[in-house]
């Protein structure tokens, strides 16, 4: 089953999201982000230049069939084409269709009271469905 696991009280999704994309890729791993079109826009201009030293290789998931297959950080709107399903990070605020496909799920959450509100109703989802959650609560944690 799918190890979901919740981080609040982010400050900036984005800037936290690149960070996290870093470390993951740095240990190894290969992640999908998926969110809204626009805020994946923004992360793909930023996961170019947040660290001027420490590049992360990403893609669109619409980018030729072998860049995809050799990217460790994938940006996708829709999960279906995916060709790995190691970890998922959400930057959106919708349940995403097929998260149960990826081993780890984490969905990054800022302090913003829309943001959390529509966090409760993903949370409120997956424990429904029987997933366990992990909670990381930045206020009280590091960061990545």
């Amino acid at each position: 089953m799918t190890e979901v696991a919740f981080h609040f009280n982010v400050p900036d999704k984005l800037e936290y999201g690149c960070r996290l994309l870093r470390k993951a890729w740095g240990s190894g791993a290969r992640v999908v982000v998926t969110g809204e079109a626009e805020t994946l826009r923004r992360l793909d201009q930023l996961l170019w230049t947040f660290s001027p030293l420490e590049f992360v290789p990403h893609c669109k998931l619409d980018a030729p069939a072998a860049t995809v297959a050799a990217t460790p950080v994938l940006l996708a709107g829709d999960l279906g084409a995916c060709p790995h399903h190691e970890v998922l990070v959400n930057l959106g605020q919708q349940v995403p269709a097929g998260f149960e496909r990826f081993e780890r799920f984490i969905e990054l959450v800022t302090r913003a009271d829309d943001d959390r509100a529509a966090a409760r109703g993903r949370w409120k989802h997956y424990a429904d469905r029987g997933y366990a959650m992990k909670r990381h609560d930045l206020a009280q944690e590091s960061r990545p």
